[in-house]
């Protein structure tokens, strides 16, 4: 389990493809505290150390995880919003994020607004429930506040630390983004998902 609040940044040093797995190795500056098998979210996304070497460390994503993610499109230099797993007992300054991505969005547009930025990002129409204003979303691995939500669409506000200690500057617009919706909200639309099937009205 995560929390959202990002630790460092790292950056994809090397990749390379083996059958349907691409093996990442990401310099980072925790790598000298990491462990084998531990859990570390990447832009979002849990993925489990296999090898340290130096400060350099590698993980493996599977064909699902890069069928899901923006990881498939990552390219050596890319920076990653690094966080490793959470620890009982310690405040839970985000919320609770799994390290589970649900599916991509795009980066629509980056507005300056007073000292903050307001990004607006487009996912799947199947998908626009699982927002709601001031409900939570892990946008590439953040954990973040929703301001506005619509179909298809939600936007969220960054303060200026946010900004510049995660990889949210470097994005361009049109990039692709992991988003995990919460998790509560998951289990809500699901239950009435059911609901509504069992009664033949249909989807939620």
């Amino acid at each position: 389990m995560f929390t959202g609040i990002i630790e460092a940044q790292g950056t994809l040093v090397a990749l390379r493809h083996e059958g349907t797995n691409v093996h990442l190795d990401v310099r980072a500056p925790f790598t000298s505290s990491l462990q084998i098998d531990q859990s570390v979210a990447h832009d979002g996304v849990c993925l489990t150390v296999v090898a340290i070497e130096g400060d350099v460390y590698t993980v493996t994503a599977i064909e699902e995880t890069l069928a899901k993610t923006h990881l498939g499109s990552c390219e050596v230099g890319h920076a990653f919003n690094l966080e490793r797993c959470a620890v009982v007992g310690d405040r839970i300054d985000g919320h609770v994020v799994q390290g589970h991505v649900d599916t991509t969005g795009t980066l629509a547009s980056v507005e300056t607004r007073d000292g903050s930025w307001i990004l607006t990002i487009e996912h799947p129409h199947s998908m626009e429930w699982m927002t709601v204003p001031k409900g939570s979303i892990a946008l590439s691995g953040i954990s973040l506040t929703v301001v506005d939500s619509a179909p298809g669409r939600f936007t969220v506000a960054i303060i200026p630390y946010t900004w510049e200690h995660t990889n949210l500057h470097r994005t361009p617009v049109g990039a692709p983004m992991n988003l995990e919706f919460d998790v509560m909200g998951k289990y809500v639309a699901r239950l009435l998902e059911a609901q509504l099937n069992a009664r033949g009205v249909g989807g939620a």
